[in-house]
């Protein structure tokens, strides 16, 4: 056993095993500061805020950079005006590469459509309400008629009666008719839906009902 540790830690082999030491601690740092210079590490492009400026002029200050713009997202927000910058990924002050792509969610130019439900004749107001405030739809005081009670019989929108599945500006509030309780869940009951009421609109503005398909009866 002695003659064996004095083998090991004599000369040769000492001095082999700490050479192999020192070259595994050298290629060690050498990996470390190797990739942090080649990676650039600590350096880069100090990202722009871009957010709340039009999208031609965020692509001019972006692309000065060296970083490329591209619209990940739109959103509607009728303070602003069409192709106004609401948010930015990375944000500003983030450090990154040259050729590094921001994306920016941009305002869109009109209030988005959603497709109304299958509400009508089929869902009582808890759950219309429910299922059109989750969308965004703002609604109005329920309008009642004759039917079993809180049973939804119809949408109204802007003075005109919708239906299912047509596509309705969030911008525009919607009343429920629902039933005041006069007819029973027993009783017979044939709704009739009322005629359609040409609605009202200002100077300049669009029909939105165009594309509204023919009344439910």
């Amino acid at each position: 056993m002695r003659e064996f540790f004095g083998k090991l830690f004599g000369g040769y082999v000492f001095w082999n095993l700490v050479a192999m030491a020192l070259v595994v601690v050298a290629l060690c740092f050498g990996v470390k500061y190797g990739l942090e210079f080649y990676t650039h590490h600590g350096e880069g492009i100090v990202v722009p805020e871009v957010k709340g400026l039009t999208y031609s002029k965020a692509r001019l200050l972006l692309e000065e950079d060296g970083l490329v713009i591209m619209i990940s997202d739109s959103g509607y927000n009728k303070k602003y005006p069409a192709d106004y910058i609401l948010a930015q990924t990375p944000g500003y002050g983030t450090r990154v590469k040259e050729g590094h792509t921001v994306y920016v969610t941009v305002n869109s130019p009109s209030s988005p459509t959603f497709a109304i439900p299958d509400l009508v004749d089929n869902s009582s107001l808890r759950e219309a309400e429910a299922k059109l405030m989750a969308i965004g739809f703002r609604l109005l005081p329920a309008q009642r008629v004759s039917g079993e009670r809180d049973w939804v019989y119809g949408i109204i929108c802007r003075g005109r009666r919708v239906s299912n599945g047509d596509r309705i500006s969030i911008e525009y509030p919607l009343t429920l008719m629902v039933g005041n309780g006069s007819v029973g869940e027993n009783d017979e009951f044939e709704y009739v839906a009322p005629d359609p009421v040409t609605p009202i609109q200002e100077e300049g503005d669009v029909d939105e009902f165009e594309e509204i398909g023919e009344i439910d009866n």
